[in-house]
């Protein structure tokens, strides 16, 4: 893929990982130079990762989500280019995790990364309360004091999540800290915006505060479980026919707006331009 920016995006691919392109389009749409990269190439140095910008977790199922979802992916890639991630992030660099690359981030201790140690694990992604996967939309209040690049200038947000073990849990000091922090970036809300204070569905996997992301102090590294590459067109949203009936009631066309999921990407772009 090619864009018309300088910025240059890595989306991991490769062993069970399958959203690869549609963030790849969300970050073309958003105005980067978009390539998806296989984990191993990175691993054999075919492709340098301090060529990028911006690096993408993806989401999607790496290696089955055996011995737990993102775990194999976050061992694999420390094991082989740990330190060039730490480089990646000290050089001011961007990352963001979505879904299964959410949880990778936190097994490889890039979240939440307090006390600016980014190898020590303290929060975890753990089995939906509910029991089932849930593929679903979601609604998303951002803290707008939050320090996370991506989200700058987001209001109440719709997403889609598609997870079965997307429950944030962590120690109560860690969870305290976080909000103190502003770290948490995103919950889960009701129809109305409000927090759904832990209820099913409108959270829709238990998740503690109704965390749904989180990034770094610096906001330059962002995780969460929905997907804004799945919001890349009015089209995606269920509710589509009804906005559309309202915006050409108001003389609008929602082709020619842009989604909450491209603001998100083009937040971080504008951002590495």
């Amino acid at each position: 893929m090619s864009g018309t920016s300088a910025v240059k995006a890595l989306i991991l691919t490769g062993f069970g990982l399958n959203c690869d392109y549609e963030t790849a389009f969300a970050f073309e749409k958003a105005g980067a130079c978009a390539h998806r990269v296989h984990i191993n190439a990175l691993i054999r140095g075919d492709v340098r990762l301090a060529d990028f910008q911006i690096l993408a977790f993806g989401g999607g199922f790496s290696w089955g989500d055996d011995h737990g979802a993102g775990v194999i992916q976050a061992l694999k890639l420390k094991n082989n280019i740990g330190k060039d991630l730490l480089d990646f992030v000290d050089a001011g660099k961007l990352v963001i995790g979505i879904c299964n690359g959410f949880q990778a981030l936190v097994n490889l201790g890039l979240l939440p990364g307090l006390d600016q140690d980014y190898t020590r694990r303290s929060v975890a992604l753990t089995y939906n309360d509910c029991g089932n996967f849930r593929d679903q939309w979601v609604r998303l209040v951002p803290d707008a004091d939050s320090p996370c690049v991506f989200t700058k200038g987001l209001g109440v947000s719709d997403y889609p999540v598609r997870h079965g073990e997307g429950k944030v849990v962590a120690e109560t000091e860690v969870i305290e800290r976080l909000v103190a922090n502003r770290q948490v970036v995103f919950r889960y809300a009701d129809a109305n915006g409000t927090p759904a204070n832990g209820a099913f569905p409108a959270n829709p996997n238990g998740s503690l505060d109704d965390i749904a992301g989180i990034c770094d102090p610096t906001g330059r590294i962002f995780g969460l479980m929905p997907h804004p590459e799945g919001y890349n067109h009015f089209g995606n949203h269920p509710d589509w026919p009804r906005q559309k009936a309202a915006a050409t009631r108001q003389g609008k066309s929602l082709e020619e707006t842009i989604t909450t999921g491209i603001r998100l990407f083009e937040n971080g772009v504008n951002y590495m331009a």
